[in-house]
């Protein structure tokens, strides 16, 4: 249903200005007679602001500043490393309701659900601010005699870092700050959908304390300025979260020139719903994994595996529930718009194939034409059945508010259907055996498994990634992020007791 709509916010009142540039070396800069893209609401198509197209050049110079910093940054103690990071998640609670409006701003989302992303935020710098405490090498034995051998960590340099748009400033947060505590000075590429909540995070950086340099955030288009950060041969280490074929891109010309390359990708993640489950929960966690945030996460449930014995019952309370769920950007919304018309005219695309070939769209699968929805990006929250495991609409990331149902006999089968994906990024099961549940846990091929609980989820402190199509093997955050982003120098010291 389309639930109220909040007022829309007043582009005056907006936390950021009406022209984005880049912080190279500490301060704003911007290209002379730089074109200029325009950012629009995914609510409703006005323009909030408009960003420089940066090209090599201004990646360059961004690399440049970053390279200078390296050594003295580097050279700090990691514990006053990680002062300056947690003044920068203290300024980031301190301006937590500017945050929150610019996400909700350039997502279409809620302020509810902004301040939420900005909170998880915060935890994550908190979190990585306190690894400056914590880089530990280890301290082993040798086989020779009078000599010690240790481990210690090292930074690699240069990161750079290139993010989505769909959870910006936690995207941010998830690279900055263990690239930084790490040693490593870094140039991030803001995403184009949301470039401004890059460009406030640079500015609370800088209020914060942190030398020049040692983050630098450059605008522009991914073809452009990302592509010309991955090919700069001074950067070290290079981290992207998006798409599985953009991350492949990455990786060989990244790989080419032995770069460290984290890559975290895609997910048409499955929830299997058991015939001994809870169905009001699951029907509840299917929801919510399948249609918050619009369905732009990779952790997303887009394939709802369901027994026989309890399909029927689980569809129709799926389908009522589906009914319930109010559109829009409002704090009373249960999600909004999808971040650009380009990825709504794929998903709708997509759609309409899948009905070509036979499948049968249940509920919504068309855009929200209505007076209060026909100027944003608004699609109906869509469930569809019917659909072949192995056609586009299974087997592709859509990357919106679309979920398929899929009835199996048995629990085999429901392992065998959801391994069966060129993805591995998250699973969930619904069951109240603990036997199925530990068999589901062992035997799906994931890089997060929950039990009762949605697809999604993640924590400052524990490590998420995928396997398979979705990323290479690299974890972020937790301390699994620190492995990524630092390097591990061997040392021997050999000790001559006859000189004591």
């Amino acid at each position: 249903m389309v639930g109220p709509l909040g007022k829309p916010q007043s582009l005056k009142a907006l936390p950021f200005p009406d022209r984005l540039g880049n912080w190279i070396g500490g301060a704003l800069r911007e290209p002379a007679g730089a074109q200029l893209i325009d950012k629009l609401s995914p609510h409703d198509g006005r323009v909030l602001t408009r960003f420089v197209r940066s090209g090599e050049t201004e990646v360059s110079d961004a690399v440049e500043a970053a390279a200078a910093a390296q050594p003295a940054w580097g050279a700090m103690p990691a514990v006053q490393r990680g002062d300056i990071l947690h003044a920068i998640a203290m300024g980031l609670k301190a301006r937590a309701g500017d945050v929150a409006a610019t996400v909700a701003a350039e997502t279409g989302k809620s302020m509810k659900d902004g301040a939420g992303e900005t909170k998880a935020a915060i935890q994550q710098g908190l979190f990585m601010a306190g690894e400056g405490m914590r880089l530990f090498g280890r301290t082993t034995t040798s086989a020779a005699a009078n000599k010690q051998a240790s481990t210690i960590r090292c930074p690699l340099g240069v990161a750079g870092l290139i993010i989505a748009a769909n959870t910006p400033i936690a995207n941010v947060a998830w690279k900055v700050f263990p690239a930084l505590i790490c040693g490593n000075t870094a140039v991030l590429k803001a995403a184009e959908d949301t470039p401004a909540t890059a460009w406030l995070f640079g500015e609370i950086a800088q209020d914060a304390g942190l030398p020049a340099g040692v983050l630098n955030i450059v605008q522009g288009l991914g073809i452009e300025a990302g592509r010309a950060l991955v090919a700069d041969p001074r950067v070290a280490v290079l981290s992207f979260t998006g798409s599985t074929a953009v991350g492949r891109e990455i990786a060989k010309f990244g790989g080419e020139r032995l770069a460290k390359v984290s890559l975290e990708l895609g997910g048409k993640n499955a929830l299997v719903v058991c015939d001994d489950a809870d169905l009001d929960q699951a029907v509840e966690w299917t929801a919510l994994s399948a249609f918050s945030n619009a369905g732009q996460r990779c952790a997303a449930a887009s394939r709802i595996i369901v027994f026989d014995a309890v399909y029927d019952r689980f569809k129709a309370a799926l389908l009522a529930r589906t009914k319930q769920l109010k559109v829009g950007p409002s704090d009373a919304d249960d999600f909004g718009p999808v971040i650009n018309e380009r990825q709504l005219d794929n998903i709708l695309a997509s759609i309409g194939k899948a009905r070509d070939k036979g499948a049968r769209i249940l509920a919504g699968g068309t855009r929200l034409t209505d007076p209060a929805h026909a100027s944003g990006f608004y699609l109906a929250p869509t469930v569809v059945e019917g659909v072949n495991p192995h056609d586009d609409f299974s087997t592709r990331e859509l990357f919106g508010p679309a979920a398929c149902l899929y009835r199996v006999p048995n629990f085999d089968a429901a392992i065998a259907l959801a391994n069966d994906s060129p993805y591995g990024l998250t699973a969930a099961i619904h069951t109240k055996s603990i036997d199925r549940a530990a068999e589901f846990v062992r035997r799906a091929e994931a890089g997060t498994v929950s039990v009762n609980a949605g697809t999604y989820g993640s924590e400052p402190h524990m490590p998420f990634g995928g396997v398979k199509a979705s990323g290479n093997g690299s974890r972020e955050p937790g301390p699994e992020a620190i492995d990524f982003y630092s390097s591990l120098k061997n040392v021997y010291v050999t000790i001559n007791p006859g000189r004591v």
